[in-house]
């Protein structure tokens, strides 16, 4: 029951944050993109914000002598180092959504809330989107096991 409460806190508390930045607004984002024209650096700060939180909670949990988190049996910290094209198309694609809608899904969820027409298209579409993805590495991965057999 803790471990619910925890995760509902810390979601409520990355909401807030998110519509208190402005980052749910499509607006403000995309005019940090707009760098001739109205310009608006206010991200920088906001991500700037979020390195600052994120670092110490990341030296915590590399450094906590018992090894395990509070409320889990271990950490899942990703173990893959390696630039692969996997990585780079995904981060390539999430740039360009980024930058054509305004939101990423960090920022659309707390949105869904306000009921924005444009804020439930994008969640549809990211929605689509995981499931296509998966489904394509499903059918490639099928697809290198029948031919390497």
């Amino acid at each position: 029951m803790l471990r619910i409460i925890s995760t509902y806190l810390i979601g409520l508390v990355f909401g807030i944050g998110i519509m208190m930045s402005g980052m749910a607004n499509p607006a403000k984002v995309l005019n940090f993109f707009d760098v001739f024209g109205t310009w608006d650096a206010s991200l920088i700060f906001v991500m700037g914000g979020a390195i600052l939180v994120a670092a110490p909670g990341y030296w915590l949990v590399v450094a906590r002598p018992a090894g395990k988190p509070l409320m889990g049996e271990a950490f899942h910290v990703p173990q893959n180092r390696k630039l692969d094209m996997k990585l780079i198309a995904g981060s390539a694609t999430f740039g360009v959504g980024w930058g054509i809608a305004g939101f990423c899904p960090g920022g659309a969820l707390p949105a869904i809330g306000t009921l924005n027409p444009a804020v439930l298209t994008f969640t549809a579409a990211l929605v689509v989107g995981i499931f296509t993805a998966k489904f394509t590495q499903n059918l490639t991965a099928r697809r290198a096991n029948s031919a390497a057999a």
